[in-house]
Parts: C-alpha cells; structure tokens; sequence
C-alpha cells in the first residue's frame, strides 16, 4: 500500500427520507490515518454509522378522529443530527419540536382545531427537498364536553358534577384541551322550577335546543357575533373561561308564550316563575311563528316598520324590544287592551310589564311560543 506523508480524511453525507421507512437516510463518514515514514502501514478505515431512517411518524397517515390535543412523534432509527433540518406542519400550528432520543416530537401550544387535516413533512437533508409527507385529521371536538362546560358555566338550567377523580385540575390549559376529546366522567342535575316542557329539548351528548340558547348567550356575553354555533373562536373562549372560572353574569331565564287565550307571556329566571302577563300574538294573516327560539337582538327603543297585510306601510315607536326569530320581538306597544291575538307576529306586552321582562330576557333566552 502506498505510504502518504500526511493524515487523510474523507466525508460524504447525504439523505434521502420516505413516509413508512422506504427509504434511506445516509449520513456516513470514512477515514483513513497513516503514520509518515511507515513503510507498508496499513490504513485504518472507520466504520460508518448506519444510514438514518424514517421509522415511523404518530398519528399514522391517513388516521381519522385523531386527539389534536396530543404530540406529533417523527421517529428515527437513530437520533436525528442537528444539522438535519426538523420536520413540518402544513397547515402550521403554534407549538414546539424537539429532539429526543430517536424521534422529533412536536408539542402543540394550543392543540391542532378540530376537524383539520394535518400534513408532516420531513425533509431530506439541507436541501430542503420534502420527500417523506404523512397526514391525519384530527376529531371534533365533544358536544358532551361543550355541554359540560356550558353546565359548569351556568349557561343551562341544570349543573354538571365530575365523578370522583375526574375533575379538570384548576388553571390547567393542558388539561382543559385534552377534555374537549375525551370528556371526563360525571353527573348532570338539572335545576329545580323550571316548567318539565324545558327537558324536551334537551339530549345529552348531540346538539339540541338547549345548547344553541346557551352557546348564543356565551357569545353575546364574550362579545362575540351570536350564531349558537360552536365554532372554533367559540371554543377558545370557552376554554379560557373554564380556566379563569368566568360564570354566566345573567343566570338562566326560560320564556314562554302561550297562545291560550288570554294569552300570556311567563318567564322563569334561575329556577323560578318572576314574570306573568297578558301578551297579544299574531293575528291569523300574520302569525307569531310557534316553537322555542333564543333571544338574538335587544333593543331598548325603536321604530318598527313593515307592511300591513292590507298593503299599507306602518312605522310604530316600541320598547323594551327583544327579538326572537326573524323579525318576531316581545315588545312593549300601546293597545286599547292584551290578552288575544292583535299583532303582525310579535308578542306584545303593556309598557310596565314588557320593562320589567326586558331585563330577563338576555341573550340566548329561549323563548317557546305555543300552539
């Protein structure tokens, strides 16, 4: 073998990566020494480390209904250099990855949304040449869990109860994100004096009646544009609240007007009857819609304007306004008498009376208009 006067060395690196371990990853090095002056020495080569492989990535790809709230694990066959670049998300999520052991793991700050399809990417090499992809889509997030925290809240008329062991530890983001995928076990109560027609709408664990007067009565308390759906500005609130313990400030009222002349209008506020009048409903052309709608606009004066159904067009001051469905309100106008049906499809109310309803008919109220 030919003597070199000097020490000689030699390194390569590359990587190639695929999604299931198809691939391989390279990153070797070879070295030969020679001791100057030694005439037949033979070189000494070291060995190369075994080429760095894409073992696995967790959530597998194509899962479904997988926990956002859990980490992202890449793993390797090896510990993955620090010159290698860390895997990616598409679309991003605010969090942090991390090398340990043989794995990158991402840890998500505030969970991945629900129902999102979610993409890691892993790169191969400096290069920046995406060549390994995985995806999974992540579960909505629990009804049962909404309805829970909605309980706890005061947004419904019944409390909700952890079992022992099962609550959510106090301040705890982690904790009230994990839950919203596997809602703790526990006990709902529903709260006494309120008329039994209140439980019809009400099914625990599916949306219902109940939950879309709540959501709307948390929006409108947090400031938010009220639709009754929880979407996922919904939810974020509803989690920081959980956290700080931000209850309901208005309690839970319950409005029903029945069409049983003399008609009235009764409402209940957190477990009992505080309200009772004559109401007007619509008059046959013009009918009050029946079934249970929550309260979405309050306004404490305005001219209402439409059209008679003789053609005619009106423009009439009321107050105390508080719409319901549509363009249906309980309102205060003035009437020679209350008690049978005289309106264009509001609920009608004397002035002292429909002042004093006003106040309990917040948003999210549901207010229940019979046949």
């Amino acid at each position: 073998m030919r003597t070199l006067s000097r020490k000689a060395a030699a390194w390569a690196c590359g990587a190639t990566i695929a999604a299931g371990g198809a691939g391989v990853g390279v990153y070797f090095a070879v070295a030969t020494d020679q001791v100057p002056g030694a005439a037949g020495h033979h070189a000494v080569v070291h060995a190369s480390p075994p080429p760095l492989r894409l073992v696995s990535i967790s959530p597998a790809n194509g899962s479904q209904g997988a926990d956002g709230a859990d980490n992202i694990t890449v793993t390797f066959n090896q510990p993955l250099p620090a010159a290698a670049p860390l895997p990616q998300l598409s679309p991003a999520v605010a969090g942090t990855w991390q090398r340990e052991g043989d794995a990158a793991v991402f840890t998500p700050q505030t969970g991945i949304p629900p129902s999102t399809t979610e993409t890691v990417m892993v790169s191969a090499g400096d290069g920046g040449v995406r060549s390994g992809k995985s995806s999974f889509t992540t579960a909505a997030y629990s009804t049962l869990r909404l309805q829970e925290l909605l309980a706890q809240l005061g947004y419904l008329p019944m409390s909700w109860t952890p079992d022992v062991g099962a609550a959510i530890p106090s301040g705890s983001a982690a904790a009230q994100l994990a839950a919203v995928y596997e809602p703790p076990p526990g006990t709902f109560q529903w709260q006494q004096g309120y008329p039994a027609s209140l439980h019809d709408f009400w099914q625990q664990g599916s949306a219902n009646t109940l939950d879309k007067g709540a959501i709307s009565a948390f929006e409108a308390n947090r400031g938010m544009p009220i639709d009754g759906v929880a979407g996922p500005k919904v939810w974020a609130a509803l989690l920081s609240a959980a956290e700080a313990g931000a209850g309901n400030p208005h309690g839970y009222s319950y409005a029903i007007a029945s069409q049983s002349e003399p008609e009235t209008l009764t409402i209940w506020h957190d477990g009992r009857q505080v309200f009772s009048s004559l109401a007007n409903t619509g008059i046959s052309v013009a009918p009050t819609p029946v079934g249970t709608f929550p309260v979405y606009e309050k306004l404490p004066f305005q001219v209402m304007q439409g059209t008679n159904p003789d053609g005619s067009t009106y423009a009439d001051p009321v107050q105390w306004v508080s719409y319901f469905e549509g363009g249906s309100a309980v309102h205060y106008i003035a009437r020679g008498a209350y008690g049978y049906p005289q309106s264009l499809g509001c609920v009608e109310l004397p002035y002292s009376a429909a002042e004093q309803a006003y106040p309990y008919l917040t948003y999210g109220t549901l207010v229940t208009v019979t046949p």
